[in-house]
């Protein structure tokens, strides 16, 4: 693991990490087998290097510097709200490679931004996952990493 640092990403870590959400978002289509996502690597490789320059989102990368490759990211965007005490953060994405799982990779994915959270003044820290069971594991995974059910259910309306 010595071999595994994480990092805040700048643009020019956008079109590996870009690949890395395709991997995701196919990951999550196959597990529930519904195609709900739409990729365009193009657009998401330009559309990851805007959220970075302009701090739309901010990005974590792990890379394993022995093969010098990007095996892992997270996402975190700024929000505020009166019931969150103010400025908070919110995981849009997180992913690590199949291959690196169960390493800790994830949990220094999260230090990283609770890290950086705390520097920012936020008062927490949300991610949604679906109530679904074949994202049972992924909510075991972030009930360990610290996260706690707080009620509710993600909607979505398309505008």
């Amino acid at each position: 693991m010595n071999h595994i640092i994480v990092k805040r990403a700048t643009h020019e870590h956008s079109a590996q990490t870009a690949v890395l959400v395709g991997e995701l978002l196919q990951e999550i289509m196959d597990r529930i087998g519904i195609d709900v996502f739409h990729f365009d690597l193009q657009e998401t490789k330009e559309r990851l290097a805007d959220f970075i320059v302009t701090e739309k989102n901010f990005v974590f990368i792990a890379v394993d510097n022995e093969e010098k490759e990007i095996i892992g990211f997270v996402t975190v965007y700024e929000g505020y709200a009166l019931y969150a005490e103010g400025a908070f953060g919110t995981m849009a994405e997180l992913y690590v490679q199949p291959s690196y799982r169960s390493q800790g990779i994830g949990n220094m994915l999260i230090q990283s931004v609770k890290d950086f959270g705390n520097e920012r003044g936020w008062k927490r820290l949300e991610v949604t996952t679906p109530p679904l069971p074949q994202f049972d594991a992924t909510l075991a995974f972030y009930e360990r990493e610290g996260f706690e059910i707080s009620g509710g259910r993600k909607l979505k309306a398309v505008i």
